[in-house]
């Protein structure tokens, strides 16, 4: 169950590190690696339906991966050229040299990423983490973006949820280190429940396969040497950003945002709450909204085809204006 809002029309070469195991490939996708000037990032892809469709990247949220897409992308493979990047220190990309994790210094290695590929202007999209780095990008380079679409993005809130807190900790000194302590005897199949209890709407409606999946990809990442660093200082980079005045604000960079935007939001979200829906409907000024009551923080794992549809009418109307 959704519904569609249209606000104020109508309803509607780094250093090298070691990587562990092995990253999980779809059927039909591919991963490849883009080295640039202190900074490698692992991207997936799948081939597109036909030649000559437009870009498009997918950028994920905090602790996520390039697989978090792998759902959706698929369905959009009439309509865009997809790639989703792993964010660095997350995926299969290793930390950047700088160790900057923030907002603006993800937005910089996306930038940086269509930039060095000449694949602008995209249809850009982003979760959680992702949507406020997408959003800052379409903000600074809006010659990249051709639309915007926001599952559920990281904007500043005035009253977070209590879900939300915990992740909100690991931005404080001395807490992962803690929190990786007090959990070392967790299994992989533990802490993959915890995180589905926590994204998911309905974490029954997750396939056993699927299941099985995530707990093999928190077995390779808990493997990492840097798996908490990349999680704390993220977790920083976010904090950081909602504490931003001026013009660097993210709610200020979202009113600067000229491409048609759509924006998804989902009604059991416990780590970005639905309330904000209408606030963020305001602030982008060409922007449509999609609200999944069932849905969690993840729509478009847990409701691809309802958001790939969204997304194709986003795309058509944007083509046509």
């Amino acid at each position: 169950m959704s519904s569609t809002e249209l606000p104020g029309t109508s309803l509607a070469a780094a250093t090298a590190v070691p990587r562990v195991s092995a990253v999980r490939v779809a059927e039909g996708e591919k991963l490849r690696s883009v080295t640039l000037p202190g900074l490698t990032l692992n991207v997936r892809s799948r081939p597109p339906a036909r030649t000559g469709l437009p870009p498009a990247l997918y950028v994920h949220g905090l602790g996520g991966s390039s697989q978090n897409w792998s759902a959706l992308m698929p369905l959009l493979a009439d309509a865009v050229d997809g790639e989703a990047v792993d964010l660095p220190g997350f995926g299969d990309s290793p930390p950047p040299d700088d160790g900057n994790y923030s907002v603006s210094g993800l937005a910089r290695a996306c930038i940086r990423l269509i930039d060095a590929g000449g694949r602008g202007p995209v249809h850009l999209f982003g979760n959680s983490l992702g949507g406020a780095v997408a959003t800052r990008v379409a903000a600074v380079r809006p010659d990249l973006v051709r639309t915007l679409t926001l599952v559920s993005p990281a904007l500043p809130e005035l009253r977070v949820q209590r879900t939300a807190v915990p992740t909100g900790l690991l931005a404080l000194p001395g807490i992962a280190s803690l929190f990786a302590r007090l959990s070392k005897d967790w299994t992989a199949e533990q802490r993959t429940r915890g995180v589905m209890a926590l994204c998911y709407g309905d974490p029954g409606a997750v396939t056993p396969e699927a299941f099985e999946h995530a707990v093999q990809e928190m077995e390779r990442r808990l493997q990492l040497p840097y798996f908490w660093d990349a999680m704390t200082r993220s977790a920083r980079g976010i904090v950081d950003a909602y504490t931003l005045g001026g013009q660097h604000g993210l709610w200020r960079q979202a009113e600067r945002v000229l491409a048609p935007t759509l924006l998804v939001y989902g009604g059991r979200d416990q780590l970005v709450s639905y309330r904000m829906a209408r606030r963020a409907a305001a602030a982008f000024r060409d922007s449509r909204l999609l609200t999944l009551p069932d849905a969690g923080h993840v729509a478009m794992m847990e409701y691809p085809e309802t958001v790939a549809n969204a997304v194709r009418d986003l795309i058509n109307d944007s083509g046509r204006s």
